[in-house]
């Protein structure tokens, strides 16, 4: 749960909660809420000081909601936007004619306004690292007729040098709301031999739809670049590039146009174009779901042509994407396989291993933490062999596995347990408040919760025995005790028993009156327990499930 919805829940935002009533509410249904809260906390209902002052309080808030789910335009900006959206400034340019559409158009461009005066403070740093390790020797046989000694031959050491180093920086530099600044820079070295490149861009927003960049580089001689997007109508988009290289042979020149076209939601079509020095036609199509990720592409060009497809099946419950890779061409065949696991909220790892002719058999490991990716490419085997492909599969899940479980699972939870210590500490306060509120409206629904027990007795009716909330943790919940982390709520739910009905709406419990988050950001359950027809009935929900009792399903003598 998120840092915003951990506030609105500790401040009672949810106004429909509140209220107890679905978001589809009509008027009528607004109206009937806030008249039976309204006689249970009009402090004119209460004589003595300490509970009228404590009413008042509750009463503040039950209006505050019904004002806001009554007017129709308040009710369409707090539906969009939330809270946050009734409290922005600005909000009096906007006529209470418009659509809930142009309400979220409105508060975004006053969000906008005032992303515009931090702009200042803002870059975007990015970074990669990128190795290359020859290990060919460890599965090579051994060679006689080499005319020297190693020491590494004579302890039997396999020979493993690491070719290749590269290094790419870059940051962004918001100058104004439309222009922003690029400065990156590249060094790399393979086989003793390095280089290095440095540019500088500007890009422009010309509009909603497009962006113009001018790019100026040096390195390998003076390069210079112009680029451009535009999109023309929904899901039809391109961009273009012009280069030009100066070389100790003259200018060269290129250019890349790539056409875009949306085919349905999770479908697009891509049409790349090149010109200068590698020349080719690039067709593309990708469908991305939640559970899958799907490209299909083919190349004609110079110097090679090639047919690729590629699969990803994504596992959100375990946070694991595994990928298939097929490429064939005029420069041989490709076979790629690999898994990526998220290991926290901002780091992914991912394993590939490559099975090509004439690139023989290739270990990629990769690490991502936010904007900065590390790369390790381990060259095996220049020929397709069974010991190093075995090899390079099972290792890397036998270590991945061998490191989640003694280092980076223990991290994880002693990081969540701290960071949970942390929220309850900085909620402390807010929580001793919210406990103090719910413990006066429990009050002053004592009088009203024992006249609607009477009456539900009198009928057979539907009268709450025992009502736990919070993280329960035992299978019996019937057997939780009142603890920090869990609330007795029999009264609560009972006062909101009507004609031997109760209806709990799909969201957090913690917002009904005289209930409270005791937890903010862990999960919670409701545990009931009532009689209807004389006849005992238990059931428990997940803390934003809804719940309407009482159910023939609930009776204790069919479970």
């Amino acid at each position: 749960m998120s840092e915003s919805s951990d506030e609105s829940i500790l401040d009672g935002e949810d106004y429909y909660t509140f209220l107890n009533i679905p978001r589809d509410a009509t008027d009528e249904d607004i109206c009937n809420s806030y008249r039976r809260l309204s006689r249970l906390y009009h402090p004119d209902k209460h004589q003595h000081p300490d509970r009228k002052k404590e009413a008042e309080i509750l009463f503040s808030k039950t209006k505050k909601a019904y004002e806001v789910l009554i007017d129709g335009h308040q009710r369409a900006i707090y539906d969009n936007l939330g809270v946050a959206g009734l409290a922005t400034q600005g909000w009096e340019v906007v006529h209470r004619t418009k659509t809930p559409q142009e309400i979220r158009e409105e508060y975004e461009r006053l969000a906008r306004e005032r992303e515009e005066r931090r702009l200042q403070a803002r870059t975007n740093p990015k970074s990669s690292v990128s190795m290359t390790i020859n290990a060919t020797e460890l599965f090579a046989t051994g060679d006689d007729d080499t005319p020297y000694l190693d020491l590494r031959d004579i302890f039997g050491l396999p020979h493993i040098e690491i070719s290749g180093m590269s290094l790419n920086q870059s940051i962004e530099a918001p100058l104004t709301s439309k222009d922003t600044a690029i400065l990156s820079g590249q060094l790399s070295s393979h086989n003793g031999r390095g280089n290095g490149t440095l540019s500088c861009a500007l890009r422009r927003v010309l509009s909603e739809r497009g962006w113009a960049e001018v790019e100026l580089g040096t390195g390998a001689g003076l390069s210079c670049s112009i680029k451009c997007f535009r999109s023309f109508y929904q899901g039809f988009f391109a961009n273009a590039a012009l280069q030009a290289n100066v070389t100790p042979n003259g200018i060269r020149l290129g250019s890349i146009v790539t056409v875009a076209n949306q085919l349905d939601q999770q479908t697009t079509a891509y049409l790349t174009w090149k010109l200068g020095t590698s020349n080719g036609l690039t067709t593309m199509v990708i469908r991305d779901t939640e559970r899958l990720h799907a490209v299909a592409s083919m190349h004609f060009g110079v110097p090679q042509s090639y047919v690729s497809m590629t699969y990803m099946h994504k596992m959100p419950d375990h946070e694991i994407k595994l990928k298939l890779t097929a490429k064939v061409g005029t420069f041989g065949g490709l076979l790629e396989y690999s898994v990526e696991k998220q290991v926290s909220l901002h780091s992914h790892f991912s394993a590939t291993m490559s099975l090509g002719v004439p690139l023989g058999v290739q270990l990629r490991l990769r690490l991502r933490r936010a904007s900065q990716t590390y790369t390790c490419n381990i060259v095996l085997c220049d020929d397709l062999l069974p010991a190093p492909i075995v090899y390079g599969t099972l290792l890397p899940l036998v270590g991945w596995v061998a490191i989640d479980r003694l280092i980076v699972k223990p991290f994880l939870d002693e990081q969540k347990r701290q960071n949970m210590a942390r929220q309850r500490e900085s909620n402390k306060v807010r929580i001793s408040e919210l406990k103090r509120e719910a413990a006066a409206a429990v009050e002053l629904m004592r009088e009203t919760v024992k006249r609607n027990i009477d009456m539900e007795e009198n009928k057979k009716g539907l009268v709450i025995l025992k009502a736990m909330y919070g993280r329960l943790v035992s299978s019996e919940a019937d057997q939780e005790e009142a603890t920090d982390d869990v609330l007795n709520v029999t009264i609560q739910l009972q006062c909101l028993v009507k004609d031997s009905k109760l209806i709990l709406q799909e969201s957090s419990k913690c917002q009904l009156p005289g209930l409270y988050d005791t937890c903010p950001g862990e999960e919670k359950t409701l545990y009931v327990s009532y009689l209807f027809h004389a006849l005992v009935h238990k059931v428990t929900i997940k803390d934003r499930e809804g719940l309407r009792i009482p159910k023939q399903s609930h009776r204790v003598d069919q479970q």
